[in-house]
């Protein structure tokens, strides 16, 4: 194995996504949360820009780290929350997860190791984001059309929850 910048960009970025992942699990405060999300959803955008797939890493930004981002913000600030807290585990359990996730680690380490493939010389993607505009817009322009769709169903029938939510508990007062 040799160390490229590739290689420590690609282990920096995994490395954040990872932790953002866990942060995610681990915090108490939503907004936290949304925060370590946030990380996640861009260390897999350089993930993707690693790959040669800006694109995809344009659209992870836009979409994921902006756009549904801000969704769940609106959605967890339109929601009632008990602050009920849950108990905080034991130190048995925790050091029996962290023995499980450093035992999966290992045999992922293991599993990717002993996997071998016959590296073949390729090109990389020229005009990629042209070709998925084509594919998008011709091949799978039904698809695209029918989830914008699915989409604008969702949205009108969350505004509808909501204004019924508004007048019942208007009702109850």
């Amino acid at each position: 194995m040799t160390l490229s910048g590739e290689f420590l960009a690609f282990m920096g970025l995994a490395l954040v996504a990872i932790i953002g992942g866990v942060l995610l699990l681990n915090l108490n405060k939503v907004i936290h949360m949304v925060v370590a999300l946030i990380f996640t959803f861009v260390a897999i955008a350089g993930i993707y820009v690693l790959l040669s797939a800006e694109f995809v890493a344009v659209v992870q930004i836009l979409i994921y780290s902006g756009a549904i981002t801000i969704i769940m913000l609106f959605g967890i600030m339109l929601t009632k929350h008990n602050d009920e807290s849950e108990p905080k585990t034991g130190r048995l359990r925790k050091f029996l997860l962290l023995l499980g996730v450093v035992g999966f680690a290992f045999a992922v380490y293991i599993g990717i190791y002993n996997f071998n493939i016959e590296p073949v010389a390729t090109k990389l993607h020229e005009n990629n984001t042209l070709q998925i505009g084509q594919a998008l817009y011709s091949k799978y322009i039904i698809p695209f059309e029918l989830t914008s769709v699915l989409l604008l169903v969702a949205l009108v029938g969350s505004i509808i929850l909501a204004k019924n939510d508004k007048k019942k508990e208007a009702n109850e007062e």
